[in-house]
């Protein structure tokens, strides 16, 4: 017999690779009742004589997990998407779903189609059956007038979806433009999923940094061994996808990635011609960012410094957490030349970045 969701979580703390939690453990019924449904659906849709006779898209109603940061929703998402045994499915985070959606839609309006989130749907829905998402936030305007229709059509095709979230619904797109046009989505959500908070009092993934060292100088075989460490404790063990973030055009790539923490060198972040825009939604889209090998800098690389502080500031502004590796402190980072005045700020802020609580109050 199948083991339920509960029973693999059991067993995986019994064997010490997760913490015993009341409140994530209470989820998992809930969890596996969608995938029991999605399974058996499945087994019915596919039948003796395949797709000729298939019965129309069953509608198996979703779930929206929400609550704090660091409590456990990822890794129950990680939990139930791994074992849901379906092919047409996917897991992505929910910015860089919409960033696809947006430029789906871009190429839509090209053929002269009268409604160009049909079409897109429609590609979504014949290929997917479960989609889950890390993160749903609405912070964008374009995207905030077309999740209703969008996400209507795929439910009436039969998708459904589990997300994680920060905020409860009803504070999606919160104080955003043009506002109660986005309000029938939310109506929507609730009427499609159920809607679970995971009150969890653990702060997981901040516990795991809280009082840990997060600023690793110099660089060097120490630092990566130290960082490597981090990096498996707060992904499970290593990055398992790819974040990809489309921005005016182009798509900016991260290779390491997972559930919000994203790990990257100096140089594919800094050295590249990145700008304000690119770091913004890297901020948005993450957590937490690792972040190895910062040099010196000076007039040689003045243009890798520039885009560094760039970078620091987004992160700051959002409360990104920041693990770094670097060359020397933040105040002998960039002690001369052009900019080093100005980078006396970025110092002051790497320095503020490193407190046990950043980054604890990002919602």
């Amino acid at each position: 017999m199948t083991e339920t969701l509960t029973e693999i979580y059991d067993r995986k703390v019994h064997a010490g690779e997760l913490h015993q939690d009341a409140a994530q453990r209470a989820i998992l019924p809930e969890l596996q009742r969608i995938r029991e449904a999605l399974e058996a659906a499945n087994g019915r849709r596919r039948g003796l004589l395949g797709g000729l006779f298939a019965r129309p898209a069953e509608n198996v109603r979703g779930l929206y997990m929400w609550g704090g940061v660091g409590r456990g929703k990822s890794m129950l998402m990680d939990l139930f998407h791994g074992h849901v045994a379906i092919e047409a499915k996917r897991r992505v985070h929910f910015h860089a779903f919409m960033q696809e959606v947006q430029a789906a839609l871009h190429e839509a309006r090209k053929t002269g189609v009268d409604d160009a989130i049909r079409p897109v749907a429609d590609a979504i829905a014949g290929k997917i059956r479960l989609l889950s998402f890390d993160e749903m936030q609405i912070t964008d305007i374009a995207d905030a007038m077309i999740v209703g229709r969008l996400f209507k059509m795929l439910f009436d095709a039969g998708v459904t979806v589990v997300t994680t979230s920060n905020r409860v619904p009803l504070d999606l797109y919160k104080d955003g433009l043009n506002r109660p046009l986005f309000l029938p989505f939310i109506t929507l959500l609730e009427s499609h999923m159920e809607v679970r908070e995971l009150e969890s009092e653990t702060d997981y993934r901040q516990h795991r940094l809280e009082g840990a060292k997060v600023y690793f100088s110099p660089a060097g075989s120490a630092a990566r061994a130290a960082i490597s460490g981090i990096w498996a404790e707060l992904t499970g063990g290593g990055g398992d996808e790819v974040l990809r973030l489309a921005v005016k055009g182009r798509e900016i790539v991260i290779e390491d990635y997972h559930a919000g923490v994203a790990r990257a060198s100096f140089w594919e972040l800094c050295g590249r011609p990145l700008g304000p825009a690119d770091y913004l939604a890297l901020a948005d889209a993450v957590r937490v960012l690792i972040l190895e090998d910062i040099p010196h800098l000076s007039a040689e690389n003045y243009n890798e410094a520039k885009r560094f502080v760039t970078l620091i500031d987004a992160l700051y502004e959002a409360k990104v957490r920041l693990i770094a590796s670097a060359a020397d402190e933040p105040e002998r980072l960039y002690v001369e030349g052009e900019g080093a005045f100005e980078f006396e700020r970025t110092a002051s802020r790497l320095r503020e970045m490193q407190a046990a609580d950043w980054g604890s109050d990002r919602v």
